[in-house]
């Protein structure tokens, strides 16, 4: 699910890409989950160029990272779809090539959230080799 939204901005392009396991998690839902899932993506991004603070409104940071490790912060946020479905993502602002690019790693439900968030973190933060994994998820 690669896709640019384009906007009257002509500075600022919208890119929306996503992981092999979040289409995998898209595939296994209803069709009206589907289009439910599609549709809050597709606004969250939409206001991105003219209401940025809207939007992350609809964002929510998932803070696992102590402020300035090795000058990196999270850019991991949840987004909610319905009352049981989040969505894992990060939102990186690359004003160079003026893009903002939602790249989107998972969904899951309330009950799964938090083994899909480690996977996420774990897939993501591997190759921090100056701390290990515990010791940054512990902080």
């Amino acid at each position: 699910m690669l896709e640019t939204i384009e906007t009257n901005d002509c500075y600022m392009d919208v890119v929306i890409d996503s992981t092999s396991r979040f289409e995998q998690d898209l595939s296994s839902m209803s069709k009206d989950q589907k289009d439910l899932t599609i549709q809050k993506i597709n606004d969250c991004a939409a206001l991105f160029p003219e209401h940025k603070s809207n939007a992350y409104r609809k964002l929510r940071r998932l803070p696992f990272l102590p402020l300035n490790i090795s000058g990196y912060d999270s850019s991991l946020y949840t987004m909610r779809i319905s009352p049981e479905l989040r969505i894992i993502l990060t939102v990186d602002e690359d004003p160079i090539f003026g893009q903002m690019i939602f790249t989107l790693f998972r969904i899951a439900n309330r009950n799964d959230f938090n083994k899909a968030y480690q996977g996420v973190v774990e897939s993501l933060y591997k190759d921090l080799n100056h701390q290990t994994l515990e010791s940054v998820l512990a902080s």
